[in-house]
């Protein structure tokens, strides 16, 4: 990722810091993240990628 100007910075690190409190999994949290989401079984529908971090994570509901 190449960044050119500090707002270009701050909006690829609020990114980063969305993804990282609200999806991705920690050990230490039981493969939880900080901010706990809502799970579906498999059988209720279909996943969905959503891209995150401009594209570098992925996000599954």
């Amino acid at each position: 990722m190449i960044v050119f100007h500090e707002s270009s910075l701050r909006r690829t690190l609020q990114s980063y810091f969305e993804y990282y409190h609200r999806s991705r999994t920690h050990l230490s949290l039981g493969k939880d993240a900080p901010e706990p989401r809502a799970m579906q079984p498999p059988e209720m529908g279909t996943v969905v990628a959503l891209p995150q971090v401009g594209g570098l994570h992925h996000r599954y509901e």
